[in-house]
Formats: structure tokens, sequence, C-alpha cells
């Protein structure tokens, strides 16, 4: 099989990419390869799946025909096994080849899975992936208490979602708090309380020594290294997730903590390119690339990456770590820098009633933000953050509770309210020259 555009993974960066070649090239053969079974999803709604509050047709990322009318092919449930980068071919597991002109490699990331005694019991899981929903669903049936290994993003969305279920849940973070690499140390106090308030209990300063059970394999509880026992039937590892590299890990392709690309989204290998969480891009607070592994960022990327696979020249702007969470009824929102380590930082705070609001500034722009509680100001802060915007001669209503967009410079709001011309999106790449 010869294709001219080859995309591997078929989730948010896929997507972007498809959609950007679509637009430019509506002729050109293009393939999407998946070892997953599924159309396009939303894996951040995977919780919401698993507490039973939606349906495989509510987490599409887009309509099941998407593939059809984007006049490509979607092998999905078939992953790939080698890929040949000098020779433009890509092996599947059934044995298929598929030969390329273009490759985008949108692999994403695999669970990080550690060698505790024990972990291969049943009834341990982890949580990623649709599948990984499923099997949990299926598993829950005689099961009333549950351990989640970590108090990231990925571990306190499965114990909200275990804990809508009906399951008592114990969350075991290695760290001091959780949410400790997207929160400050307030913000973290502030979903702990929530979590406690919800039933739940946390355990941090911690990690499990064994996860022991019956002699016909089930799980029956963990022990931490402090000793103590915790009973339960399921265990969840939620301890985070690494680039998925191993197609590439012994090639050519430059590689760091990820993918390493350029602000086209290109490798090291020519005609190969690489988003999403697999690949390390440029972050426009940190100002050099870093893994970035969101939603939005593996979109734009995927644009950016298509766009400069059908020959039209597209340039990443830089996005950086973002995430807006709703855990219990408390909205939070984080971006970019929020507990800077040395002294070239200044910091505004402040909390009100049930809500907080930090903010990181660099040189009088905004480098980081923290909200907990009363979100709906956020998106202005970001686009201050995004867009580079000296906030210095205004900083210090920024924490005052009415702060809108009235509050900012006539010419800064005036800008924000600007209608887009027809067929532009802020959330376009930016096209710079067709080659």
């Amino acid at each position: 099989m010869n294709t001219k555009y080859l995309i591997i993974g078929n989730s948010a960066g896929g997507v972007g990419a498809a959609e950007a070649i679509r637009q430019i090239d509506r002729r050109g053969t293009l393939t999407i390869v998946s070892d997953e079974p599924y159309p396009a999803y939303s894996r951040p709604c995977i919780s919401h799946y698993l507490a039973g509050e939606c349906s495989l047709e509510g987490m599409l990322f887009r309509p099941a025909d998407f593939y059809e009318k984007n006049g490509s092919t979607a092998l999905l449930g078939k992953g790939v096994t080698h890929l040949d980068l000098v020779g433009r071919k890509a092996k599947l597991a059934d044995g298929q080849e598929i030969a390329w002109e273009n490759l985008l490699l949108a692999t994403g990331g695999t669970p990080i899975f550690p060698a505790i005694k024990g972990s291969d019991r049943q009834g341990v899981f982890t949580f990623t992936t649709l599948d990984d929903a499923k099997k949990i669903r299926e598993f829950l049936k005689d099961v009333s208490q549950a351990v989640v290994i970590g108090g990231g993003l990925i571990g306190i969305s499965v114990a909200e979602a275990l804990t809508k279920c009906g399951l008592k849940v114990v969350i075991v973070e290695m760290k001091e708090r959780v949410l400790n690499t997207i929160l400050d140390e307030r913000g973290s106090s502030l979903v702990a309380e929530r979590l406690g308030q919800a039933g739940l209990r946390i355990v941090t300063g911690h990690t499990v020594a064994e996860i022991w059970g019956a002699r016909h394999g089930l799980v029956k509880g963990v022990t931490l290294d402090s000793g103590e026992d915790i009973p339960c039937g399921l265990v969840v590892m939620a301890i985070g997730v690494t680039p998925r590299l191993e197609l590439v890990k012994d090639s050519q392709i430059k590689l760091n903590r990820g993918i390493v690309v350029d602000r086209h989204m290109a490798t090291s290998i020519s005609d190969v390119y690489a988003c999403g969480d697999v690949a390390e891009a440029y972050d426009l607070v940190y100002e050099a690339n870093r893994l970035t592994p969101i939603w939005p960022n593996a979109y734009l990327g995927g644009r950016v990456a298509g766009g400069n696979m059908a020959g039209v020249e597209a340039k990443y702007t830089g996005g950086t770590a973002m995430n807006a969470l709703n855990y219990f009824g408390l909205a939070m929102v984080s971006a970019g820098l929020v507990s800077p380590q040395n002294g070239d930082c200044e910091v505004l705070s402040r909390q009100y009633g049930q809500s907080y609001r930090k903010l990181v500034l660099k040189e009088g722009r905004l480098a980081g933000m923290v909200f907990v509680g009363d979100i709906e100001p956020s998106g202005i802060f970001f686009d201050l953050l995004k867009e580079g915007v000296s906030v210095a001669d205004f900083k210090q209503s920024l924490l005052e509770t009415d702060f809108g967009l009235a509050c900012l410079p006539s010419a800064l709001w005036k800008k924000k309210l600007e209608v887009p011309s027809k067929g532009s999106s802020a959330a376009e790449p930016e096209i710079v020259r067709s080659r």
C-alpha cells in the first residue's frame, strides 16, 4: 500500500494534521493508523465514561464519518510494529506494509507502570484509554474499595469516577501534595480539602510497596512503604505517562525526553514530523522545547505539521502547560510557571472566600497563573500570557474580583473585541508562505 501522507496516531494531533492537510491538498492519499479500534475520541472524557456519564458516541472528537468525508483511509485497531525511515515504509502488526512520502508521528504517551511486587495481580489497571475504562467498569461488580497510585491529573480523575461509582477511594501520592506539577501549595490544599469532603482519603509522602491478594490472583489490598495495609479490590496505576518512543528509539531521529521538533513540528529526519504527547515542542513560557502533553497543544501542533506536510509552511507559535479542570464541583485553571524556584519572578496572590488566584510575573509579563473556584476571567489572563502582553502598568488590578476586559488598557480590550475575519481563527497556526 502506498500513501502520500501517513499519520500514526488517531487522537488530537492526528486529527489536526488530517484537517490541515485536506484544507490544502484534497487529492493526496491520506492514511491514519491507530492500534485502538475506535474513531477519534476525547481522552479527557474517559473518566466520564467510567462514571456512566457519557457513551462512546458522546466522547467522539469528530463525527464517525470524519475519515470518509476527509477522503482518508483509517486503519483502526492495527498498530505499527516497525518503521523503516530510510525506505519510508511502515509495517503493521498484521504484516501489511505502507510506503509513505510524508510521515507524522502522533503516537502519544504510554502509562508509567512501576515494578511493584504483585502488580501482575488481577484487578490492577492503568487509566489512559477507553479500553482501560471499559475493563475497570467490567471489574467493579464486586469491588467496594479502590487504591489509586498517583495524585496527579490521571489519578484524581479516576478517583472521582470511582467515587461516583460508589467505591471508597484512597489516593496514594509519593510527593507531599496532590496535583503538585500543575498547582502551587495553596491550590493543592484547596483541592485536597474538597476531595476529603467528598469522602476520599489522601495519603501523601508515601508509596505502595506491595500489592497483595488471594491465591487465585485477585487483589485484596496494598501495603505502603510505611508498613500500613490498606484493603481494596482494585488498584489503578495513575503515576503518569511517558512519550511512546518504541518505533523510533533506535533510529536517527533526535530524541531527548521525547521526539525533538522544530517550530514546523519537523523532526531531524526529512519529511518526518511529530506532535502531541510524544513531541518536545516550543514552550513560550520557558522559551525552550519541552513536553507539554495537553490536548490543545497536540491539536495545534498537528495542524502545523499537516500544513508543512502538504507544502504550505506553517509555524508553531508555541504552547505551554495549561489545564482546566473540575473535581467534585471545584473548578481550577493553571498555566505556565506556577511555582517559581528563583527570585526573578514577582508573585501576586489572593484568596477570597472559596476562591484563590495566583499570578506569576516575569519582567512585567504573565508567566504563570493558578485559579481555583472562580475561574471565569482565566481566559483573559491566559491570552495575556500567551501573547506576552506587559501588565506592569495595571498589575494592581489583576487580583480584583471584578477584573475583566474593561480593566485592560483601551487599546487591548478593543483588540480583544475585534471580530475575526471570515475563515480565520486564533487557534489556527500561522501560514507564512507557500513553498
